[in-house]
């Protein structure tokens, strides 16, 4: 038991007693522990809701023996005032008055005369359930915001079964009942708030308890079906939705299946040889299959040349590397830029990101790596930080093309945008607000995304990594 803790002037210890669960005694937050018969008179004063207890109910109660003769009456007083000193003792380490306040003694007139009585008295704050109840009955009448604030922060007190420690008996079957009532009535009205406000992913957990604790009832089998079914129907296309944890950020990764070119809302990202070449005329250059192939058709209306002067405007401010010969490179554009230069074209209000992450050969066949990859994504990084209006980003599977970056498989490129992404975060305050990765529905078998879920669990558990 906890004893001698100071307390500065007239300083009042704080009292905590909880039994939303197994019961407990915090003095100053500091836990006091207590032994299983202190323990027992606790939980029955505290059944008794502020009612005064006489010592032969508490010898009853808590002892569970029966009346004695009343020759004996004096050794039951005893035993009783033994227990009763300690839990005042661990009520007032301090000695400041508040064991008096909290566990008083009376006397009551009874047939066999007068009897001594013990009665608890705790404030709201001092004693989780009467907490519970309070808030609960506030929230019920309340509109629904206010509604969900205060009952997930009543629910939040219940660790358990109210009073564990003495279910199934009598003195206590009253009090727990109300409880458990109340918490039941708690739960099925915070579903519907959070339902009410457009917010099922809070309230789906909320139903899942309400489910498992009453298997037999249709109506919260219903309610949880409703909740998973409106959850899908919202999630749609999306695979995974995680938010970057790190401070000041405001950025989320999603993965969803679909058609880049169906992100309407978003600024799209198209990957590019190093020569920025367009030409799908017979699929010698450029193949018709290809990414650049469909940002021709879909967003430039097959205007081939509207998007190569757009190009061309971007890379006037870009140093090439080199220019091939006729000879050497009979098809194609023949001026090369540097790996990663990447061009913010406007479309529409927002931008298409033709960023070079391949080398294609005087044989036109398209080469990269991992490490052309990774420098490219981290310049395209820099490139949507400066023009990239603050909108979604929508990638798609970059390097598993024709350019196909042969050490890594589909999930290690998802896993790799993801982490450069999370690089750049920490560089560009205020990238985008969601990282968009579109896999196509034919690549979802090949892709495994455990590695993106991994990456996200160790920033969770080191959110400055």
């Amino acid at each position: 038991m906890r004893r001698g803790a100071a307390h500065v002037g007239n300083a009042k210890a704080r009292i905590q007693v909880k039994v939303l669960g197994p019961v407990g005694l915090e003095i100053d937050g500091v836990p006091v522990r207590l032994t299983p018969l202190t323990t027992r008179l606790l939980v029955r004063l505290v059944a008794a809701e502020g009612e005064a207890v006489p010592v032969r109910q508490l010898r009853r109660d808590v002892w569970g023996l029966a009346d004695e003769p009343r020759h004996l009456a004096q050794r039951n007083r005893n035993e009783v005032q033994k227990r009763v000193l300690e839990l005042r003792r661990a009520l007032d380490p301090g000695q400041d008055g508040t064991a008096a306040r909290v566990l008083r003694t009376e006397q009551q007139v009874t047939v066999h005369g007068p009897e001594t009585a013990y009665r608890l008295v705790l404030r709201p704050e001092e004693l989780d359930s009467a907490r519970f109840v309070t808030v609960v009955r506030s929230s019920l009448l309340a509109p629904p915001a206010t509604a969900a604030h205060g009952l997930a922060e009543a629910l939040s007190l219940v660790r358990g079964r109210p009073l564990a420690e003495v279910n199934g008996e009598g003195f206590a079957a009253p009090f727990i009942r109300r409880l458990t009532t109340l918490q039941d009535s708690a739960r099925r009205e915070l579903v519907r708030v959070q339902a009410d406000l457009g917010r099922p992913d809070l309230a789906l957990p909320v139903a899942e308890l309400i489910a498992r604790d009453h298997p037999d009832d249709p109506e919260a089998a219903r309610t949880l079906d409703a909740l998973r079914a409106t959850l899908r129907a919202r999630h749609g296309a999306e695979l995974l939705r995680h938010s970057v944890p790190l401070p000041g950020q405001r950025a989320d990764v999603v993965i969803v299946r679909g058609d880049l070119f169906e992100q309407t809302d978003a600024n799209l990202v198209v990957g590019f040889t190093d020569t920025f070449d367009t030409e799908t005329d017979q699929d010698i250059v450029i193949s018709r299959e290809s990414v650049q192939s469909q940002l021709v058709d879909r967003l430039f209306a097959g205007r081939r040349r509207l998007l190569d002067e757009k190009l061309r405007t971007g890379l006037r401010t870009v140093e090439a590397v080199g220019t091939e010969s006729a000879r050497a490179k009979p098809r194609g554009r023949r001026v090369r830029y540097p790996v990663g230069t990447t061009i913010a074209v406007p479309v529409d209000g927002r931008r298409v990101f033709a960023t070079a992450y391949s080398r294609l050969g005087n044989d036109l066949v398209a080469r990269s790596g991992y490490a052309d990859l990774r420098f490219s994504l981290d310049s395209l990084w820099a490139s949507v930080a400066v023009h990239g209006l603050f909108k979604p980003v929508a990638v798609p599977l970059i390097g598993s093309g024709l350019a196909r970056v042969t050490e890594l498989d589909h999930g290690q490129l998802v896993a790799l945008i993801v982490d450069s992404f999370i690089g750049a975060c920490r560089r560009y305050p205020a990238l985008t607000p969601e990282l968009r990765i579109v896999v196509r529905p034919e690549d979802l078998a090949t892709t495994d995304l455990s590695a993106v879920e991994k990456r996200f669990h160790e920033l969770e558990l080191i959110p400055d990594q």
